[in-house]
């Protein structure tokens, strides 16, 4: 291992309480196996990486091979956010689960060829919002790192520009990764399976299910 951690933040997929927005169309249990599948998607992708990977949980989730599991703390996703980045030491490089289309080897490069001099990475999403942060130094401005994400607005779609801004301002060199689509309705549902192949539990979710006319693909 390099000495990166890599973060998911993961929330237990509870019927009613996560991915309502594509309810309807679709019922609340079929929204809830929806971010379960995005969340299996997002371990595979980085259960690969040579790094120490960790599940920052809100709820509760069973075990799962290949990472250590954390409890969110309590406050706004902002704050749940900086305090995971203060607990960890060294680089993380911290990832929802709501972008199951991951490129898995895009990761592993980004964990194993940090360049020298960049001091954060930063994956926009099209939403307006963020889809990965990372941040190299436990201390930035001799402020810990958490704060620069402490009273970032969330869930807004200035979200990624407020976020960067405070990264740039911070005096930190900030590399960018592509652009991903988060799942939050039908609309970015059906983009982000049209990203999807086979080996997707997503892809096979939503053909399995019949969710989506056509198919995932």
């Amino acid at each position: 291992m390099n000495g990166v951690t890599v973060v998911i933040m993961a929330k237990e997929c509870v019927a009613g309480r996560v991915k309502t927005r594509l309810h309807p169309p679709f019922s609340l249990e079929d929204a809830a196996l929806i971010a379960e599948a995005a969340l299996d998607d997002t371990v595979a992708a980085v259960r690969g990486i040579d790094a120490r990977r960790v599940l920052c949980v809100q709820g509760t989730l069973p075990a799962v091979e290949g990472f250590e599991q954390i409890p969110q703390s309590e406050g706004g996703l902002d704050e749940r956010i900086a305090d995971v980045l203060d607990r960890l030491d060294g680089p993380v490089l911290l990832i929802g689960m709501d972008t199951p289309q991951i490129d898995a080897e895009l990761l592993d490069i980004v964990v194993h060829r940090w360049p020298f001099g960049v001091g954060a990475w930063f994956g926009p999403a099209s939403d307006g919002g963020f889809w990965l942060l990372g941040l190299r130094d436990r201390l930035v401005g001799g402020m810990p790192r958490g704060d620069l994400v402490r009273g970032v607005p969330m869930s807004e779609n200035r979200t990624g520009a407020v976020q960067r801004a405070r990264l740039v301002d911070a005096g930190l060199s900030v590399a960018d990764l592509p652009m991903l689509t988060d799942i939050d309705d039908i609309d970015s549902l059906r983009a982000v399976a049209a990203e999807l192949d086979g080996s997707s539990a997503v892809a096979r979710l939503l053909d399995d299910r019949g969710l989506l006319r056509g198919g995932a693909r």
